[in-house]
């Protein structure tokens, strides 16, 4: 279950981000900023427990990835995805 929300949350704290930023691009209406900020908050927030409870985010360093603003969350599944397929990169 931890890796499936992690996932969505992932997702989430993604296109919450980009609904953020065109917003505040173009007409920066106030309900839509009144309505993503605090889901992707919560998205992040959940995102980094769920790296935190992961199996294997010690070993793949996810763990210090997961709290990068934006897409930490995507680096961190992708960490883990190489990390299960034992395939990590080098760190560097």
């Amino acid at each position: 279950m931890g890796v499936r929300t992690l996932r969505a949350a992932a997702a989430v704290e993604a296109v919450s981000l980009l609904v953020l930023l065109a917003n505040v691009f173009t007409v920066h209406a106030e309900p839509v900023t009144s309505l993503c900020g605090p889901l992707h908050g919560t998205a992040y927030l959940v995102a980094i427990a769920m790296t935190w409870v992961a199996p294997g985010a010690a070993s793949s360093r996810a763990r210090w990835l997961a709290p990068t603003p934006g897409f930490g969350a995507m680096f961190a599944l992708r960490r883990l995805r190489g990390a299960a397929d034992g395939a990590v990169c080098a760190p560097g």
